[in-house]
């Protein structure tokens, strides 16, 4: 289902105004405000199935990025006059959470997801936008489907810096894979996720819990029935099949016209070769062995192998999903 609102066309606008601040230690941890949770599922939730983003603010304390806040964007038609508006509300947002004294330092974004089918192009150019203003970013996603079934569906993701390296120049050729000794798994990194909260709320919670827990529970909140979560699961992982099948099918037909192309080059480099030894009989200078005006001496472009990672991480996460209710 398509995102009306996703944050690959409007981080370009008002991430603008972000510091961009170096910072040497690694991320090795998500610290995540309890609030800040329960918002980004009561997002995600009141919408669903369709997929919906949000802003996230917090702070970058040495290995932790710290989520303390967050807010949702607006679903707009993906134009330029509402592309503009969206940035607008989204600065008009952090110039109000700055009046109250509440942190506005954007950190990332947070967005929910069908089944776990987030591994796309558009997460990757977002990423890169984000990028560009904010040394570390993380993107928190959010899987109501999942989460019906028992498990808290909650991630909080990065790019790998050689995949974003190699993102950059553009070029994921198998040899420059290879030298990068990158594969499909090496493009995201799942960032551990802490949750936190004050002690006022924590001692605020304990006062809420009843003394027997066990006589109040609603099992009605226990979907026991997995089909349907398994059979969209099943559907996904078809549909992630036949276009791996179909890129395939690219690389297939690179390679029989790279063959073709070599046949060709051999036939006339020997009718060349064999042609400078009669000009060297009769005392004429020999022709040039390549002729790059030629048309079969131009390199033949070879397949982008992105687009098969992305589909391959992806068909691995439904397999997980699948093991899991087994």
């Amino acid at each position: 289902m398509a995102n009306t609102n996703t944050p690959t066309t409007m981080a370009r606008s008002f991430l603008q105004v972000a510091a961009t601040e170096e910072v040497a230690s690694p991320l090795r941890v998500v610290q995540i405000e309890g609030l800040v949770i329960l918002k980004i599922i009561k997002h995600c939730k009141e919408f669903s199935p369709a997929l919906v983003t949000g802003q996230l603010l917090g702070l970058d304390v040495g290995s932790v990025l710290e989520l303390t806040n967050c807010f949702p964007f607006p679903i707009r038609e993906e134009d330029e006059e509402n592309e503009a508006e969206g940035a607008n509300y989204q600065l008009d947002m952090m110039k109000c959470l700055r009046e109250v004294n509440v942190d506005n330092n954007t950190v990332g974004w947070y967005q929910s997801t069908l089944l776990g089918s987030f591994q796309t192009v558009e997460l990757i150019e977002t990423f890169m936008n984000y990028q560009e203003n904010i040394r570390r970013c993380v993107c928190i996603i959010y899987d109501p489907s999942r989460s019906n079934q028992g498990v808290l569906a909650l991630k909080a993701l990065k790019l790998s810096d050689s995949f974003m390296e190699l993102y950059r120049s553009n070029n994921f050729t198998g040899e420059k894979l290879r030298e990068k000794n990158l594969s499909w798994v090496d493009i995201f990194e799942e960032i551990p996720i802490k949750v936190s909260n004050s002690a006022l709320i924590s001692a605020f919670m304990t006062e809420l819990e009843a003394d027997t827990p066990v006589t109040q529970c609603d099992y009605d909140r226990l979907q026991l029935s997995s089909n349907p979560f398994l059979e969209r699961n099943m559907e996904f992982l078809i549909e992630c099949m036949d276009d791996l099948s179909m890129e395939q099918q690219k690389f297939q037909f690179y390679y029989r016209s790279l063959s073709r192309q070599q046949s060709q080059q051999q036939a006339w480099l020997q009718k060349r070769r064999a042609e400078n030894a009669a000009r060297k009989a009769a005392g004429e200078e020999p022709l040039p062995e390549e002729d790059p005006a030629n048309p079969i001496f131009k390199t033949v472009p070879e397949p982008s192998r992105l687009d098969s990672f992305l589909i391959t991480n992806q068909m691995a996460n439904y397999c997980n999903q699948i093991n899991g209710f087994q």
